[in-house]
C-alpha cells in the first residue's frame, strides 16, 4: 500500500516524491516546493482538459455507433458516410498548406535512416541492451539465426564450416556496400590492401580496425589476426561491426504492465538511470555473475589525423502512456487518480532535464532535445492537448519552447483520417509519425462494430483501409517537410527467430518511404541495418506523391456476404483465443507487458497490449453479430487454456488457467471479450489494470 505525502494539495506516493526531489529536482538546483506548486497548478488545468477530450470520444462513438445500426445490413454510401462524420466532428479541414518547423533534432532522427527498437522500460537489462544496440557484430547476428541460409551450426563449440559461411556472407555485403577497384573484399591480404571506389566512404581508423561510411550509416571492419575467427580469415578480420539501431524508445505504455506507484518508481528510476548513464544491471549467465551497463562511445581517428568519436548508444525516445489511464500514485485534490500521460509528461520531461542541462555521463540529444513518443492520440485536438501540455512542461521546467520533441503514434482511425490536421497541431515539435497495424485495427473495428461482422484477421492484412493507411501516413508525412527533418516510421517485426523471413520482407518499409522501421531485438536491428545500405531511402521517398483517396481509408473491412464453415470460424477464435491468453495470463499473474509469446503454431511472436487488442475486438464483434455464441468463444477459450498452460509447462512460476478459471488471469481474458464492445475504443488497459491489481492484492 502506498504512503502518501501532501504537496501543494495534492497527495503523492511518499516514494515517488522522495525519488524526484533527491534524484531530480536536487541536482538540477530547481526548488521542491515551486515545483510542487507548478505541478499542481498545471494538474488544476490539464487534467479536466483531458477528461472532457475522452468524454468527447465517447459522445463521439455513441453517435457513430447508431449511425452503422440504424443503416445495418445496407450498403455503406462514401459521400453520406463522410458528411455525417464531418457533421459530428470527427473529420475536420484539412489544413492549409504548410511545413513543419521543428528545430534541433538530432541527426539520429533528421538525416539518417536505420532501424528503430521499442524496449519495455520497466526490464533494466533489456533496456540496456536497447541503448547499447547503436552496433552489433554482423558476424554473430548470422551465425545465430536463419538469416543466413547455410547449414545450421553444429552443437559444442565454435562450428567453422559455419563459420566460414558467415565470413564469405560478410564480404557479399562488403562488396556491395563498400566496393573496391577491380577487387573483391574476399580477395584482401590485410587491411592495407584494396582500394574503395568511392575513397569517400573511407571515414577513419578505429583502435580495432577501419570505419567506414555508407548512405549515412557507419561500418566498423575488425582486423585482428589473433581472434579466432580472424586467424581463419586471409585479412585477419575479426568481425564486421555495423551501425544499427539508431535511435530506440524506453516504453511506458503498451509493452508494459505499469499499475501502480511501484511500478511507475521503477520506470522512472532506469529512465533515470539511461539519462544520467549510470544504470547498470547483474545478471548470473553459466554460473557467472556479469554487469551490464551502458557502452562508451566509439572513438576514431579521421582522415586528417583529428582524434573523433560517435555514439556508443541509440537516441533514447521515451513513450508516455496515453490520455486514457489514470494511476493510483498520486492522487488530485478532489480525490481522484492523475491522469498518467500527465504525470508522465512532467515525470519523464524532469529526468530528461538532466541531459539537457549538463548532468549526464554521456549525453543523450547532442541538440538540447528531449524526446517523447505519445501514443492513442484521437484526432487533431489531442495532437493540440498534448502541444499545450508540453509548452506548460516547459514552462514548469524552465526549459526553452519546443525542447520537448513529440512522435505522434498514427494508430487510431481519427488521426489517421485528420493526419496532416494532427501535424499541424504539434507542427513545431514533431519529429516522429508511425504507424502499427495493430492497435489501428483495433481501433478499425471499435469505431465501426456496430456496422457489421469483420473479415478475419489474416484477411483485413489485404483490405483496401489498410493499404491506403500506409500509404497515406508517408505521402502526408512528406507533403508536410518531414523529409530531413523528422522520422517516418513503421510497425514492428514480431518474429525474432524468423530473421532469413525479416530480411526478405522488411525491406518494403523503405521501399514505401519510411526512414525507420520498429525490430524486436538489437540482433534483428543489426540485420535490417543491411536494408537501409542496399536502400537509399530519402531517394525512395522524391518518389512519393500522390496521396491515396479519404474514400480508401475509411472503406469499412466488413465480411460482406460471407458464410463462413464451422471449421473456420472454430479455426479463427482459437487464433484469437490462444494469443488473448498467453498474452494476458503473463500480463496479469507475473506483471509482464511484452515477452516472446508461442502463438498457435508455437511460433514464438513479439506480443504487447496492441496485439491484445485487436484479438478481444475481433471476437467482440463476431459474437456482437451472431456470427459465433458465448458458448463457443468459452469453449475456445477453454481448450486453448490447455494449450496455452502447456506452451509455459517449463516455467515453474507458471500458474495453469485449466481449472483455474476464477482467478484473475482467465477472468480478465473473459473480461476482455465479454465486455470488448463497451470498452473506451476498444482499449485493454481498464481490464488488464483491474485484474493486475487484484492479482498484486493476493
Amino acid at each position: 500500500m502506498s504512503e502518501f505525502v501532501n504537496r501543494a494539495g495534492i497527495r503523492i506516493d511518499s516514494r515517488l516524491a522522495t525519488f524526484l526531489e533527491t534524484e531530480v529536482l536536487t541536482p538540477l538546483e530547481r526548488d521542491a516546493g515551486a515545483f510542487w506548486q507548478g505541478f499542481a497548478d498545471l494538474l488544476g488545468v490539464f487534467a479536466p482538459r483531458n477528461a472532457a477530450l475522452l468524454a468527447k470520444r465517447e459522445d463521439l462513438q455513441a453517435k457513430i455507433d447508431a449511425w452503422h445500426s440504424e443503416r445495418r445490413g445496407k450498403p455503406l454510401d462514401q459521400d453520406e458516410y463522410q458528411a455525417f462524420l464531418r457533421e459530428i466532428g470527427y473529420l475536420v479541414p484539412e489544413p492549409d498548406d504548410f511545413t513543419i518547423g521543428s528545430q534541433n533534432v538530432d541527426a539520429e532522427i533528421a538525416t539518417m535512416a536505420g532501424p528503430q527498437l521499442v524496449v519495455p522500460i520497466l526490464n533494466a537489462r533489456f533496456l540496456l541492451n536497447a541503448a547499447n544496440a547503436r552496433w552489433g557484430s554482423l558476424y554473430d547476428a548470422f551465425y545465430g539465426t536463419d538469416a543466413l541460409d547455410a547449414t545450421p551450426a553444429q552443437p559444442g563449440g565454435y562450428d567453422q564450416a559455419r563459420g566460414d559461411a558467415v565470413i564469405a556472407r560478410g564480404r557479399e555485403f562488403l562488396d556491395s556496400a563498400l566496393p573496391l577497384v577491380d577487387q573483391s573484399w574476399a580477395d584482401l591480404a590485410d587491411e592495407n590492401d584494396g582500394k574503395l571506389q568511392d575513397e569517400s566512404q573511407y571515414v577513419g581508423k578505429t583502435e580495432r580496425g577501419l570505419l567506414f561510411q555508407n548512405n549515412g550509416l557507419h561500418i566498423e571492419i575488425v582486423f585482428d589476426p589473433i581472434h579466432p575467427v580472424g586467424q581463419t580469415d586471409k585479412a585477419g578480420i575479426a568481425d564486421i561491426i555495423i551501425e544499427s539501431a539508431l535511435t530506440a524508445i524506453a516504453d511506458c505504455e503498451d509493452s508494459v504492465a505499469a499499475v501502480d506507484a511501484e511500478d511507475k518508481l521503477l520506470a522512472y528510476t532506469n529512465w533515470l538511470g539511461v539519462i544520467r548513464g549510470d544504470l547498470q544491471e547483474s545478471f548470473d549467465k553459466g554460473g557467472r555473475t556479469l554487469t551490464r551497463q551502458l557502452s562508451d562511445d566509439k572513438s576514431y581517428t579521421d582522415r586528417g589525423g583529428k582524434s573523433q568519436s560517435l555514439h556508443g548508444r541509440s537516441l533514447l525516445f521515451v513513450r508516455n502512456v496515453g490520455h486514457l489511464m489514470t494511476n493510483p500514485a498520486i492522487l488530485l485534490a478532489d480525490g481522484g487518480e492523475v491522469p498518467e500521460g500527465i504525470m508522465d509528461a512532467v515525470f519523464t520531461s524532469a529526468i530528461s532535464t538532466l541531459d539537457v542541462e549538463g548532468h549526464a555521463k554521456y549525453g543523450n540529444s547532442k541538440h538540447g532535445s528531449i524526446y517523447i513518443v505519445k501514443p492513442k492520440m484521437h484526432g487533431p485536438e489531442e495532437c493540440a492537448f498534448t502541444n499545450d501540455l508540453f509548452n506548460a512542461v516547459e514552462d514548469l521546467l524552465g526549459l526553452p519552447r519546443h525542447t520537448v520533441k513529440v512522435g505522434v503514434m498514427d494508430e487510431e482511425r481519427r488521426t489517421s483520417a485528420n493526419l496532416g490536421a494532427c501535424i499541424h497541431a504539434v507542427k513545431d515539435r514533431v519529429v516522429f509519425i508511425n504507424t502499427g497495424f495493430l492497435d489501428r485495427t483495433g481501433d478499425e473495428i471499435q469505431t465501426s462494430m456496430q456496422a457489421g461482422p469483420m473479415m478475419r484477421k489474416g484477411e483485413i492484412k489485404g483490405s483496401k483501409w489498410l493499404a491506403a493507411y500506409e500509404k497515406r501516413n508517408v505521402a502526408i508525412g512528406l507533403k508536410h517537410g518531414l523529409s530531413g527533418r523528422a522520422q517516418i516510421g513503421k510497425g514492428m517485426w514480431p518474429a525474432p527467430d524468423l530473421m532469413k523471413q525479416m530480411m526478405t520482407e522488411k525491406i518494403g518499409h523503405l521501399k514505401a518511404g519510411a526512414n525507420t522501421a520498429w525490430v524486436p531485438s538489437p540482433t534483428a536491428a543489426t540485420l535490417h541495418a543491411l536494408h537501409y545500405h542496399a536502400c537509399d531511402v530519402f531517394a525512395e521517398q522524391a518518389h512519393v506523391t500522390d496521396v491515396p483517396p479519404l474514400d480508401d481509408l475509411l472503406t469499412i473491412p466488413l465480411a460482406e456476404g460471407t458464410n463462413w464453415s464451422e471449421d473456420e470460424l472454430r479455426e479463427e477464435l482459437d487464433n484469437n483465443a490462444q494469443g488473448l491468453l498467453g498474452y494476458v495470463v503473463r500480463w496479469v499473474d507475473a506483471g509482464v507487458g511484452c515477452s516472446k509469446v508461442p502463438d498457435i503454431n508455437d511460433v514464438g511472436l513479439m506480443e504487447d497490449r496492441a496485439t491484445l487488442r485487436i484479438s478481444s475486438q475481433h471476437m467482440a464483434n463476431w459474437l456482437l453479430h451472431g456470427v459465433v455464441t458465448k458458448d463457443q468463444v468459452m469453449d475456445s477459450l477453454r481448450r486453448m487454456a490447455a494449450k496455452v498452460d502447456a506452451q509455459n509447462a517449463g516455467d515453474p512460476f507458471y500458474e495453469p488457467m485449466v481449472g483455474n478459471e476464477d482467478a484473475p488471469a482467465f477472468r480478465a481474458a473473459c473480461d476482455l471479450v465479454f465486455k470488448g464492445v463497451e470498452q473506451p475504443s476498444g482499449y485493454t488497459e481498464p481490464l488488464l489494470h483491474q485484474w493486475r491489481l487484484v492479482k498484486k492484492a493476493s
